[in-house]
């Protein structure tokens, strides 16, 4: 008989504990702990990602807190990931929870068509500041991340996510949907947010254009041809939740989607990420930002050109409103309308800010 595989539990996001976990997956967790010399008096449900089918347990034991986790994505994507973390604590001493080995040295077990593995449980964690110190030692622990990232060569059997050669096509679907987002519009005219989004399609447009050639005319294609290990890894969904202060300092934490990429995205989508919560672009914290991150990995000048092109692309506009396309009778409401305005309104204080930046010399 084959193996049962696990499957997304919550597919339509209609499940209302956000706890619950199939029994079929309680029943391999005794399985898969099997494989550990641990005595486990207590298995607490985390968090999960039900509509992925993902997991993470946090396990009392004998020998002290564990996490217990199942990867969502596919094995050999997986395997990558593990590989990284076990790099960055045993050849880079890195700040990430260290892998707990199975009694036959392993990193991980395989079921269900799912990674499991156990890693030490870090505490205390707790959240940075959400002021511009706390986004500081963000910055700064994103830097050192990245550098110890480097030279970082997968185990066989891995895939190899790479973005490093991406960046030109991630800029052309930009502009691409951008087109899609202004003939939805024009098709539901009596949506709310319609209306809102023909205002403002054109301008972003005309931002992702020129960001694009930008690029083309930049040092990118030089850096791009480094090549993964040269540049490392980037965490691709880094904040104020995946980076907590611990003992001897920052941790990093939840490192299932590292993938081989310039650093600077991640940089990037944490500042843009802070201007948009904090509806302006603030010159003062963007610097603090990046001269943090500079401290912990050199940002070369070719480099700080990328980031501020990658900066002028409409990121939250695309981010807020690519839904559109799937359901787009559903998505085009009043909070959508609100939405499109206010990056709207806070995307006029974004260019003095990018000019600001290129004239100064702090890194």
């Amino acid at each position: 008989m084959s193996e049962q595989l696990i499957v997304p539990w919550d597919i339509d996001g209609t499940l209302e504990d956000d706890f619950f976990v199939p029994q079929y997956i309680w029943d391999m967790s005794e399985v898969v702990l099997t494989h550990y010399d641990l005595k486990v008096s207590n298995l607490e449900v985390i968090t999960t990602k039900a509509d992925k089918g993902g997991l993470i347990w946090k396990m009392d034991t004998d020998k002290g807190p564990f996490s217990l986790k199942i990867l969502h994505r596919r094995p050999g994507r997986s395997r990558f990931s593990l590989g990284a973390q076990e790099y960055l604590v045993k050849e880079k001493g890195a700040r990430v929870p260290p892998l707990y080995k199975t009694k036959s040295g392993e990193i991980y077990v395989e079921m269900g068509g799912k990674l499991w593995f156990v890693a030490e449980w870090v505490e205390p964690l707790y959240p940075v500041g959400n002021d511009l110190e706390g986004a500081k030692l963000l910055c700064h622990a994103l830097g050192e991340f990245h550098r110890l990232s480097k030279g970082y060569v997968p185990p066989k059997g891995s895939e190899k996510p790479s973005r490093i050669h991406r960046w030109p096509k991630s800029y052309e679907k930009t502009i691409k949907k951008m087109d899609w987002f202004r003939n939805i519009a024009n098709v539901y005219p009596e949506m709310t947010a319609s209306k809102a989004i023909l205002a403002h399609v054109d301008m972003f447009e005309e931002q992702a254009k020129k960001a694009y050639e930008q690029l083309q005319q930049s040092s990118y294609y030089e850096l791009a041809a480094r090549g993964n290990t040269a540049w490392g890894l980037v965490h691709q969904d880094y904040g104020w939740s995946n980076g907590q202060m611990g003992p001897n300092g920052m941790w990093i934490i939840d490192l299932d989607g590292v993938a081989y990429d310039l650093p600077i995205r991640d940089l990037r989508k944490l500042i843009t990420g802070q201007m948009d919560d904090m509806g302006y672009w603030d010159v003062n914290w963007m610097k603090g930002m990046i001269e943090s991150y500079h401290e912990a990995n050199p940002i070369e000048d070719a480099l700080y050109e990328i980031l501020l092109i990658d900066m002028s692309l409409p990121n939250e506009f695309y981010k807020n409103v690519k839904e559109m396309v799937y359901e787009p009778m559903v998505f085009l409401d009043t909070e959508v309308e609100t939405l499109c305005n206010t990056i709207a309104e806070t995307d006029k204080s974004k260019w003095p800010a990018i000019e600001e930046l290129r004239e100064w010399k702090g890194v």
